[in-house]
């Protein structure tokens, strides 16, 4: 007997909860950001907002699913079920946080602040939600299989991101490894870091990079199975290159990356506290990840 679904209504801590939790007061916290030229009033409109859609959103699940709630902080000790429709309420970011741990549960993306996010991800508003909840679960329903990129270890260690992975050193040291596409000779380097990313992260972080450089690197759409990297500062010495600092990956082509310090972290989409760390010797390899995000059109 199947389980009816259960609708995952995934948020963040807001900017105001996270002024009372810090200052313990509204009085305290109005005081704090008045020292600094700032108001406190539209930071309490916009977690009135936001607490607002979720109590819409929450109202609008069909009486006979389940229902649960996460915070963005513990995603990552948050079990999501095959039979789960998730929705995200919030930022479009909150989206790429969440899509690591997802397997490919249709996704429900619900802007909380239209005109302040770009809204590229959370595409609805509250009051779509009852019509959003029906046609995730029809088998009919309409989504966009957005591109993902993986990081897969030599001691099968596995990081899933929607924009971008970043490997590199913690903090500001340099980071010194082997660099090259799967198959071909590598190259040593020493730099700050690399950046493989998606169409969906062309948005972003990739964008920067790729407008910096000047790159003729054509970017690529959200659902083009073609993937983008970079690296970040790469130096040149008598030791290390700098032949190899962009590229593309297409669906059958891995980038390999062997490390040759004592410590890189690898991690996706912003979330540090969530990543891998590799050391001498190890090898990790970058590419389009067979799973996508399924974002409600």
């Amino acid at each position: 007997m199947s389980l009816a679904p259960r609708a995952v209504l995934v948020h963040r801590t807001t900017e105001y909860e996270e002024l009372l939790a810090r200052h313990g007061t509204h009085g305290q916290a109005e005081f704090f950001l008045s020292s600094r030229g700032r108001s406190i009033e539209e930071v309490a409109r916009r977690h009135g907002r936001t607490r607002q859609a979720l109590a819409d959103v929450a109202a609008a699940v069909p009486l006979q699913w389940r229902q649960s709630r996460v915070e963005r902080a513990d995603l990552d000790r948050f079990l999501f079920g095959p039979e789960d429709v998730v929705v995200v309420v919030g930022q479009d970011g909150l989206v790429a946080n969440v899509a690591k741990y997802l397997t490919g549960q249709p996704v429900v993306g619900i802007d909380t602040d239209p005109g302040r996010n770009p809204g590229v991800l959370v595409r609805h508003r509250p009051g779509d939600a009852a019509a959003l909840f029906r046609a995730a679960a029809s088998p009919g329903g309409t989504t966009d299989d957005l591109t993902m990129v993986e990081a897969v270890a030599d001691d099968t260690q596995r990081l899933l991101a929607l924009n971008e992975i970043y490997l590199g050193p913690p903090g500001h040291q340099t980071a010194r490894y082997r660099i090259g596409p799967d198959g071909s000779p590598a190259e040593p380097q020493a730099s700050s870091g690399v950046l493989v990313g998606t169409g969906t992260g062309s948005t972003g972080w990739l964008r920067s990079l790729w407008q910096e450089r000047g790159s003729t690197l054509a970017l690529p759409g959200p659902t083009d199975p073609r993937l983008v990297w970079f690296v970040r500062e790469a130096w040149p010495s008598p030791t290390t290159g700098t032949s190899l600092v962009a590229g593309e990956l297409r669906r059958d082509q891995r980038l390999r990356l062997t490390v040759e310090s004592d410590r890189v972290v690898v991690f996706g989409d912003g979330m540090e506290g969530d990543a891998l760390e590799l050391t001498w010797g190890q090898t990790v390899r970058l590419g389009i990840s067979a799973t996508s995000l399924r974002l409600t059109a």
